[in-house]
């Protein structure tokens, strides 16, 4: 008897085993069929164009490695990676410090700190659009508002997205200044997640904020700074928007500016080289993956997350 009662609690729990996992998989269905469908087979696609060459209407043929060999002999493709990290070089490092300092700075006991998230936080929910027009506007050479400033005091303002010399740099302010508030809210909750007992100890052994913020703030927050890196990295390499709405298409400074994705909507949507295209997008891919590996090997000598 005490045999077969074992037994029927044995099938018993399988049975309710075997329907939790039913239950499981029925609810996360939807969310694997997205990707699926939205980002596994769009990637199967493009790595499988990467080999064709595209003609009109849509007629496509095998090429081989074709695509991959005119990588390396496309000087409009090296210009745009050196653009690329000119960008990634001056966002990522200085958004990440910026967005620190913020987020310590809004941390703190003061008035209307709650304002002052929301008017920082207010370029994130912005339409990047907009954000590019009215920066735009403001840095127009002839009647925007910062060569307006400049006159007050003598100075003829540059042209700010027409000048080759300056025009990269010009978007790089916008992007800091845009990206500023989605890393501080991140990294607020990273600082609000540190235990109060360790600036406690800190304040009874005498020290100072500054060396509290590099021995107890900056240790306990790098795996936040680590996650925020390499999303910041990321969105640097996908950087389109801006250099879209704010250079214009015959402009001087295009060459100057255009970003990897950028020289990719040219290919497919203006050009219609779209095997060349999807081939620029697969390197795209490869070296962001390899990077981002690095990161992660990188990431034990100075990521703290004990």
């Amino acid at each position: 008897m005490k045999t077969n009662t074992k037994v029927k609690v044995s099938n018993l729990a399988n049975t309710r085993k075997r329907s939790d996992y039913f239950w499981a998989y029925l609810m996360i269905a939807p969310t694997m069929l997205g990707l699926l469908i939205f980002y596994l087979w769009p990637i199967l696609q493009t790595f499988y164009y990467s080999f064709t060459e595209w003609g009109a209407f849509g007629q496509f043929e095998w090429t081989g490695l074709d695509n991959y060999k005119r990588i390396f002999e496309d000087a409009n493709l090296l210009q745009s990676f050196k653009n690329t990290g000119i960008y990634i070089i001056f966002t990522v490092p200085i958004g990440i410090f910026l967005s620190i300092l913020v987020a310590v700075l809004l941390n703190q006991k003061i008035k209307g700190k709650s304002i002052y998230r929301t008017i920082y936080f207010l370029p994130v929910i912005t339409m990047p659009a907009a954000i590019a027009m009215v920066w735009k506007w403001l840095y127009n050479s002839d009647y925007g508002l910062l060569n307006y400033l400049l006159s007050l005091i003598g100075i003829d303002g540059p042209q700010w997205v027409t000048d080759p010399k300056i025009a990269l740099y010009s978007l790089i302010a916008v992007a800091i200044w845009s990206g500023i508030g989605y890393n501080m809210v991140i990294f607020l909750s990273g600082l609000q997640g540190i235990p109060k007992t360790y600036y406690e100890a800190a304040e009874m052994d005498g020290a100072g904020p500054i060396r509290v913020f590099f021995k107890i703030t900056l240790p306990l927050l790098s795996p936040v700074i680590f996650f925020v890196s390499i999303m910041s990295l990321i969105g640097a390499f996908q950087v389109f928007d801006l250099i879209f709405m704010m250079i214009g298409k015959s402009s001087t400074a295009l060459e100057n500016t255009q970003s990897i994705v950028y020289l990719f909507y040219q290919h497919a949507f203006v050009l219609n080289d779209k095997g060349y295209a999807a081939a620029i997008a697969v390197l795209l891919l490869v070296v962001i993956l390899i990077i981002t590996a690095i990161q992660f090997v990188l990431q034990k000598k100075w990521v703290h997350y004990d």
